[in-house]
């Protein structure tokens, strides 16, 4: 975990191409998902950043070989070695995906011990319907002393409904379900776009899923599945939205490459209505801003609505937008603790339950301010490149979890961006 904090000079307009690394919702979900293979898997594209990290730990602890090339973005995974079930708690409360272990150990060994998960503080995370839907293949699942327990002698395809949409239960029941006998459908199923990678890896390795990206997915049981080719995860959704965000910010002109503009459509049509300007071409988009933006208002949804993870970035940039902004966050209840922070550089903002009121203010200035997770974060460095002065964020390994190296791709289009240990 890093003791660093991090120095941004405002008032650097950005220009010029940057690429965006490889997903991190996938990738954290993708790397538990090479245990169900009996063969090594080779995977590419992976970013190189703390939840990879500690993935990599965890494979390790439980067994696996792993061999991991940050430069090249590439990872082997023979999990043939893996000789135990159960995830130690330190890495557990490192990263909210670590429940995805429990479908992934379930399926392959019939067995997985695993603490309920940490990750960044946002609200609550409950995994009731993950354990709804292995219960429903037949398994036993308890949780005792903060640790769930599952175990199976043989997992039966059955139907799942899910009460809400979730992303990380249907990601669970998705790994659950790779090797139980007959038919899983998933009802009123995630549709993001690292769902989707995911199926596309679980049929890399010879499992045959259908309906990724509606809300119904079924998956027919492989208990042989197998690699047969290098997976390249999809590029990163947030990053890219992340980078669109901080190039209209500093009224720049910026060329994202290496994303998928179509997942990108619920920011690009609020960054269009504030008034820069945005054009996509195959995998690339151009953001342009000149002159202010104007307010908008939005609610954030499940995919292909407005993204949670995108709510505090834009909620920074709309701080400086003129006219009143309205968010309503739908997703998680604790997403607006960056907020207090962008009071500190002069942000107008009013809170009420789960809508924040922004009053756009022609200019924030710089404070000390502390990243509280990850878009919270990425939120504050938004904030940093618009303000006047040099802004301190505290707490940079929230940004490392999730972010590959994000201050010298921002520094490589015009920001003054530096770190200081502490």
């Amino acid at each position: 975990m890093s003791d660093e904090r991090m120095l941004i000079v405002g008032g650097q307009r950005l220009e010029g191409v940057v690429h965006v690394s490889g997903g991190k919702n996938t990738a954290v979900a993708i790397i538990p998902a090479t245990i169900l293979s009996q063969t090594p898997c080779v995977i590419e594209n992976l970013p190189d950043i703390e939840d990879v990290h500690v993935s990599i730990e965890t494979l390790r602890y439980l067994g696996a070989m792993v061999e991991w090339n940050p430069q090249e973005g590439i990872m082997i995974v023979d999990s043939s070695t893996i000789n135990r079930t159960d995830v130690p708690l330190e890495l557990c409360r490192r990263m909210r995906a670590s429940s995805y272990y429990i479908g992934a150990l379930l399926a392959r060994f019939g067995s997985a011990q695993v603490p309920l998960p940490g990750g960044c503080d946002i609200g609550r995370r409950p995994i009731d319907q993950h354990i709804k839907g292995m219960r429903a293949l037949g398994a036993e699942v308890e949780t005792c002393h903060g640790t769930v327990n599952a175990r199976a002698n043989c997992l039966t395809g059955n139907d799942v409904f899910m009460d809400m949409v979730t992303v990380g239960g249907t990601v669970n029941v998705m790994l659950a379900a790779t090797h139980a006998e007959g038919l899983t459908t998933i009802y009123n199923a995630a549709k993001e776009p690292h769902i989707v990678d995911l199926a596309n890896f679980l049929g890399s390795i010879g499992c045959r899923v259908k309906g990724a990206g509606t809300d119904v997915i079924r998956i027919r049981g492989n208990p042989n599945l197998a690699a047969r080719r290098p997976y390249a995860v999809i590029p990163d959704q947030i990053e890219t939205g992340t980078l669109m965000i901080a190039a209209a910010a500093t009224h720049g002109d910026v060329t994202i490459t290496g994303c998928i503009p179509t997942h990108m459509e619920a920011l690009t049509a609020k960054l269009l209505e504030m008034g820069a300007r945005v054009e996509d071409k195959d995998d690339a988009i151009r953001v342009r801003s000149i002159g202010a933006h104007r307010a908008v208002s939005f609610k954030t949804q499940v995919y292909p609505g407005f993204p949670t993870d995108l709510q505090q970035p834009m909620s920074a940039l709309l701080c400086t937008a003129t006219g009143t902004s309205t968010v309503v966050e739908n997703i998680f209840e604790s997403r607006f603790r960056h907020l207090a922070e962008m009071e500190r550089m002069g942000a107008n903002v009013r809170i009420y339950e789960q809508t924040a009121v922004i009053e756009g203010i022609p200019q924030l200035h710089s404070a000390a301010v502390e990243a509280t997770d990850l878009r919270a974060g990425a939120a504050l460095v938004i904030a940093g490149l618009m303000a006047q002065g040099t802004t301190e964020i505290y707490n940079t390994h929230f940004i490392d979890r999730g972010y590959e190296h994000l201050e010298k791709k921002l520094n490589s289009l015009g920001a003054q961006i530096s770190r200081i240990s502490d």
